[in-house]
């Protein structure tokens, strides 16, 4: 959350912007029908909520839209199929952040003029030239630097009292990282898997005499072809051109797949392989595929080595939305909310 007043300041200096420019965009009568949605991007500061009496607009519902969704400026508008979903996001969340905010007030957080004037700079140097600074000033805060400062002073106490209540309280410690792994070996256990590339000829589903000979002429000029391949490179650059299977635009490459999804014929495959070879075609109803096996992962349980790197950062992510949504529903159960 750190410095997300610069975000939300910057948001709210290019939705103006975006308003006037899907304005120009608007379609008339009988235009053909957009994926996006055009008609929310015009706030008029209608109230869309009220936090224990003080009013939230529509202006900061589209702000935090725009948070939630940026692309909706260059796309003059918000995916209609997902444009309710945003509107609910936004909404709760500049509920919350409200909230938030006056649980701040309620502490008598403050935060010093030395900050507010440092953040205030940045701010300003987000412009890339003073007179847009001036035309957001004008257009947002009425021109009163003061009421440019109350914004900045506004978020920066969301941020210290998050950072208070669930950034410091979300850290997780080496030891809490081990205790998980240990009392949870068995999301840690692997099953057997390959990786490998592939190349296929793939025929009609019910192919006529003429078209299966046809079929098996191809693979085998495929596996004489696949066989002088020096390395995995060359072996993808020749699927690339020749294979008729969905994963030629990725050099033939699975990546790795848990043995219990492959085709036995395929297992059986690479029984008899070491990584590096090529196999013999392989035919698995009417279709024909030629593999390399690039690795083979017997079953195993992760070590913890192997596993702290991610997984200290998803336990704290995950305390962290823990944190953040019981802090939501304390401060709900003291606030009145009024939807409009």
């Amino acid at each position: 959350m750190k410095y997300h007043f610069l975000t939300a300041l910057i948001i709210a200096a290019t939705m103006t912007q975006a308003v006037a420019q899907v304005a120009s965009h608007a379609p008339t009568t009988g235009a053909k029908t957009s994926a996006f949605q055009t008609a929310t991007l015009q706030p008029t500061g209608k109230p869309v909520a009220k936090v224990n009496g003080t009013v939230l607009t529509d202006k900061d519902l589209l702000r935090e839209m725009y948070a939630i969704f940026p692309y909706a400026k260059q796309n003059n508008g918000f995916p209609k199929a997902q444009e309710a979903g945003i509107r609910q996001g936004a909404l709760e969340m500049i509920i919350f952040e409200e909230m938030v905010y006056q649980e701040a007030q309620r502490r008598k957080m403050t935060i010093p003029a030395a900050k507010i004037d440092q953040a205030e700079t940045a701010f300003r140097q987000q412009f890339e030239t003073p007179d847009q600074f001036q035309q957001y000033m004008q257009m947002e805060m009425h021109g009163s630097r003061q009421q440019l400062r109350a914004q900045i002073e506004r978020s920066m106490l969301i941020d210290q009292l998050l950072k208070q209540e669930v950034d410091n309280k979300s850290t997780v410690t080496p030891a809490q990282v081990r205790a998980y792994y240990d009392k949870n070996g068995a999301r840690f256990q692997m099953g057997e898997s390959y990786s490998f590339q592939s190349i296929s000829v793939i025929p009609p589903l019910k192919p006529t005499p003429p078209q299966a000979t046809e079929a098996r002429k191809k693979a085998t000029d495929a596996l004489a072809q696949a066989k002088a391949t020096k390395n995995a490179q060359e072996f993808g650059l020749l699927a690339e051109k020749i294979s008729e299977d969905d994963y030629r635009v990725n050099m033939g490459d699975h990546k790795i797949v848990p043995a219990e999804k492959l085709p036995p014929q395929i297992i059986a495959a690479f029984k008899t392989m070491k990584p590096g070879q090529v196999s013999s075609l392989i035919q698995i109803e009417t279709a024909y595929t030629i593999v390399r096996l690039n690795a083979h992962t017997l079953a195993h349980k992760q070590s913890f080595e192997e596993v702290k790197g991610q997984l200290g950062p998803e336990l704290q992510k995950e305390k962290y939305e823990q944190l953040r949504v019981s802090l939501a529903k304390e401060l709900r159960a003291k606030s009145k909310i009024e939807v409009s």
